[in-house]
This record gives structure tokens, C-alpha cells and sequence, in this order.
């Protein structure tokens, strides 16, 4: 039996998946704090219940990935402060984000998750990190569907230019 061979949380973690995760891990703990601020911004109900549960998602992330880097006797980093709760009517008209762009930023993000999870993916030699990041990836899917259904029913969604086609009859 060789070194890589067997129960995979007995095999060593390569240096990219220790930063891949490292920095997973740092990115999902700002989204927490990001998002929380976002909370205090939001006007529409739809919208606040679907950034609660993106703020969820990235803290049970968060959690698995703490537990993969503890047990392989890696540090984590740095954990950003809870974002305290404001009254959206004290928040400055001027100062708010509003409520399209808070969808626009997030459904960016996720795009990028989408992306990280998918190198994390094919980089990886453990099956069970990789796995993790595969179930990762499905979950930014599914949310990342919720917003844009959101943004196409509120009318947020900025199109690129469309092509369409048309034939020329001769």
C-alpha cells in the first residue's frame, strides 16, 4: 500500500489543496461578514430571506472546511466580527446599497464560488476534498439559480446585449 492509497483522510494534503482550502475558507468567512452588512441595506423580503440563506451556506462551509484543516494540524485564518443589525431607515438614502445591486454583487460572488470550487476540483488527489468541493459547487448552483430567477421576477437583471437572430428571406 502506498502513501496515497486507502482511507483518503489518511493521506497527506498537497500545498494546493492546503491554500485552495486556506483561502476558500477566508473568502467564506468575508462573505459572512460582507453579507451581513448587506442585511442591514435590504428593503425587499425576498431578497433578505435569500441573503440569510447564502449567510448560511457560507458558515456551513466555513465549518466543514475549519474541521478538514484542523484535523491535518493547519491554522485557520482569521475570522472577521459579526456585523451588529441596523434600522435600514437610519442608513442615509445616499449611503445604501441598494437593493439590486446587493443581488448583482452576491450573484457575482457565487459565480466566482463556481469557479474556485470547480479548480479545487481538479486539483485535488483526495476524493473526500474533492467530494466536499462537488457538493460545495452543487449548493452555489442552486442558489446561484434562486438569484437569477429573483433578479429576472424583480426586474434587476441587466441582460448583456442580445443576439438574435433573423433569417433573410431572399
Amino acid at each position: 500500500m502506498g502513501i496515497l492509497s486507502g482511507n483518503p483522510k489518511d493521506e497527506p494534503m498537497h500545498y494546493g489543496e492546503v491554500f485552495g482550502t486556506w483561502s476558500f475558507l477566508l473568502g467564506a468567512k468575508a462573505m459572512v461578514a460582507g453579507y451581513q452588512t448587506m442585511l442591514n441595506h435590504i428593503g425587499d423580503g425576498d431578497l433578505h430571506k435569500l441573503v440569510e440563506e447564502s449567510i448560511e451556506a457560507a458558515q456551513q462551509e466555513a465549518k466543514q472546511i475549519e474541521i478538514l484543516l484542523k484535523e491535518n494540524g493547519i491554522g485557520l485564518p482569521p475570522s472577521p466580527p459579526d456585523r451588529p443589525k441596523a434600522c435600514l431607515e437610519e442608513i442615509p438614502v445616499g449611503a445604501r446599497f441598494m437593493d439590486n445591486e446587493i443581488a448583482a454583487a452576491i450573484s457575482a460572488d457565487i459565480a466566482a464560488g463556481l469557479v474556485a470550487c470547480s479548480q479545487m476540483i481538479g486539483s485535488c488527489i483526495r476524493e473526500d476534498i474533492a467530494m466536499m468541493f462537488g457538493q460545495f459547487h452543487t449548493q452555489k448552483a442552486t442558489l446561484g439559480g434562486k438569484y437569477l430567477r429573483l433578479n429576472k421576477e424583480k426586474g434587476w437583471l441587466i441582460p448583456p446585449p442580445l443576439h438574435i437572430h433573423k433569417s433573410v428571406e431572399c
